[in-house]
């Protein structure tokens, strides 16, 4: 006579056994995914780029035609006289 559940394991044992495979490899393969994003992603934030100085600001808006040449001197003259604030 053949015994269909031998050993104890029933069909909740089965079931439990599938589910539970099927986590095992979901959390391996996941694992494996984010091991190899993190090591062949490139860090963005390693290459911060720097805040543009005043005078950058002043020549943008005055290559955006925000203001007029005039304006761009006197003000361009007023941050070289004055040096610069003191970083914050």
């Amino acid at each position: 006579m053949m015994f269909w559940y031998d050993h104890g394991v029933g069909g909740w044992g089965w079931l439990a056994m599938s589910v539970g495979m099927i986590v095992f490899w979901a959390v391996v393969i996941t694992v494996a995914v984010l091991l190899f994003r993190a090591l062949s992603h490139r860090h963005d934030h390693d290459h911060a780029v720097a805040a543009p100085t005043p005078e950058q600001v002043l020549a943008d808006r005055f290559a955006r035609g925000e203001i007029e040449e005039e304006e761009y001197r006197r003000r361009l003259s007023v941050l070289q006289t004055t040096g610069r604030p003191a970083p914050r």
